[in-house]
């Protein structure tokens, strides 16, 4: 006969998870940073339970010559019925810790993930609108321009660099979720007898690790030529195989049109060393291609003509770079040559 109750281990998780839900209640749930030159500091705005904080004031000052509507928490109907669903799940945690039940457990992990399935959805609605739904007598009109910010992770929108990104609250849910996935997984794994109980912490601490490591991207963006913009001179990207990228370690990505201004933005100290995740040349032989900094080869030369001058072009191979001087005729330069 199956054994309906779940484990003493799965039991006092739920019951942690359960208090720790509690603590979304006074902790900002998601975080949106705005940066632009003319803000160093940056702005911030924080998304409680039942709130809005941060500088809501100024980001509305902003927010109204571009016909964006301001943000109020009375406008938010989720504000209103947000913490009681979260006392909700507290008190489900606990119950189902208590009970013991399997099908409990069940059942909370289905609705559980399907809230939070709901909760993305609504917060991506309400981005879109937020973007979208401009007033047509604003100050500042920039035809098919759209304002939405970014679900999760780095937009560039305009002369701001918008990021978006759980804060301590968000992080509680989606640790509580990985939690409770995990614990179901077990669960149903034990009563099948094909997983010993010394294995259940190690997957649980396992998958909150990978999560972890893997919550932010650190892959390189493909370069959209005569659409992106050089975060250092602001000038459109124009030619394809001379373009830059710096992804950092929040997977923020810093676009260039030439060496030169890489480096310079290295100089403004705008970002430190620590922050780097990576950093990325255009394939000059494959201009759709992007070469890590550790793999590629780089040639200088006068008759590169690249677009501000720094006239250095990357390839994946000396091979490549070797088969270039008879029409470039240059030198060979290093990474670190190339920082000086």
């Amino acid at each position: 006969m199956k054994n309906n109750k779940i484990s003493i281990a799965t039991r006092i998780l739920l019951v942690i998870c359960g208090v720790g839900l509690l603590a979304v209640l006074f902790t900002p749930i998601w975080r949106i940073e705005l940066q632009a030159p003319q803000y160093p500091e940056g702005l911030k705005l924080f998304i409680y339970a039942n709130k809005l904080a941060g500088d809501v004031n100024i980001i509305n000052g902003l927010n109204h010559y571009i016909g964006m509507k301001s943000l109020h928490a009375d406008d938010f109907s989720e504000f209103k019925i947000l913490p009681a669903i979260i006392v909700f799940f507290s008190l489900l945690f606990i119950v189902t810790g208590v009970a013991a039940k399997r099908k409990w457990l069940n059942v909370l992990c289905i609705i559980f993930v399907a809230f939070g399935i709901i909760a993305m959805i609504d917060f991506w609605r309400w981005e879109y609108d937020y973007g979208h739904n401009l007033n047509p007598d604003a100050a500042i009109i920039v035809p098919g321009m759209a304002y939405q910010p970014p679900l999760i992770g780095f937009k560039q929108l305009l002369n701001f660099g918008a990021y978006s990104i759980p804060a301590m609250g968000g992080w509680i849910f989606v640790a509580v979720g990985i939690v409770l996935l995990c614990c179901s997984i077990l669960e149903w794994r034990r009563n099948k007898k094909s997983l010993l109980k010394t294995n259940q912490a190690k997957l649980v601490v396992s998958a909150f690790f990978i999560l972890c490591f893997s919550a932010c991207n650190t892959n390189p963006q493909p370069i959209r030529t005569g659409k992106d913009n050089c975060d250092f001179c602001k000038m459109t990207i124009s030619d394809n195989r001379f373009g830059a990228e710096i992804v950092t370690k929040k997977s923020k990505i810093y676009k260039f049109d030439d060496e030169h201004c890489l480096v310079a933005f290295l100089h403004s100290k705008q970002i430190v060393p620590e922050q780097i995740a990576a950093v990325y040349f255009t394939n000059f032989n494959n201009p759709h291609g992007l070469i890590n900094v550790k793999d590629a080869h780089f040639l200088q030369s006068p008759t590169l003509k690249s677009p501000m001058n720094g006239n250095i072009a990357a390839f994946s191979s000396e091979d490549s770079l070797v088969m270039m001087l008879p029409q470039f005729k240059g030198n060979k330069i290093s990474w670190e040559d190339m920082q000086k």
